[in-house]
């Protein structure tokens, strides 16, 4: 049974970790990120550009723009190595539930300081595993303008390097199909940029140093959705709303 939330220091309610959710599985995100490469590449034509910057071994977090529920699945199925995405719990319904636990990823509730979610993070890290994060918090405009504070806690408590990644394309047109999703067989690009460390290199943990990293962090990232828009000559799109 799920313990009762408790209060944290900051009067806000902290989870207590639950034994019904079991730490993700590194084979398990392996075979995601099959099922995603197939997918994805079958589905819709994906151009992936600097792959290769993303560290080949050892703890990674990959940084990625949310305007689009395409935009996770996509990043697992064209990234180099297998991921374990933080997921709203909200997703984990149904058939869909199952698949996403056997496959590696983080059932994370954004109502409390989630620390069964935070242990299972910190631990994919630890282990030298790729943690991804849509800094943003939630689907929107894709543009890195509001960052929550999580990815600056899992970069600064875990030293690993953020690697920002844009994925543009997913929300320029609805399919005719599924309505909810890109037309099959358009191009979608994903972008991967520079590995950056956040924290400041004391090793800091404090607040201030917690928002000093959120501040270099969105600096970052916009610079590379920026540059990102101009390899792949979506300049245009950029000010368009996202359909969804």
């Amino acid at each position: 049974m799920r313990g009762h939330p408790r209060r944290g220091e900051a009067g806000r309610e902290v989870s207590v970790p639950s034994k019904e959710r079991k730490a993700p599985s590194a084979r398990g995100a392996e075979v995601g990120r099959r099922i995603g490469v197939g997918l994805m590449y079958g589905l819709w034509k994906p151009r992936v550009l600097g792959s290769w910057k993303v560290p080949a071994t050892g703890p990674v977090i990959l940084a990625v723009n949310h305007s689009h529920n395409l935009d996770g699945p996509m990043v697992i199925g064209v990234a180099p190595r297998a991921s374990h995405f933080l997921v709203k719990k909200e997703a984990f319904i149904g058939p869909i539930a199952t698949f996403m636990r056997a496959t590696g990823q983080l059932e994370v509730d954004r109502s409390t300081a989630d620390r069964t979610a935070i242990t299972h993070a910190l631990g994919v890290l630890s282990s030298g595993g790729v943690l991804g994060i849509f800094p943003e918090g939630s689907r929107g405009d894709g543009d890195f303008a509001s960052l929550r504070a999580g990815l600056a806690y899992f970069a600064v408590r875990s030293g690993a390097p953020v690697v920002p990644v844009a994925v543009l394309g997913s929300t320029d047109r609805r399919g005719r199909l599924i309505k909810g999703l890109p037309p099959l067989r358009s191009r979608v690009d994903v972008v991967f940029g520079d590995p950056f460390e956040a924290g400041d290199g004391t090793g800091r943990r404090t607040r201030a140093a917690l928002d000093e990293a959120t501040v270099r962090i969105q600096k970052q990232l916009t610079a590379h959705l920026e540059n990102a828009r101009r390899l792949t000559g979506r300049q245009e799109n950029a000010g368009r709303p996202a359909e969804h």
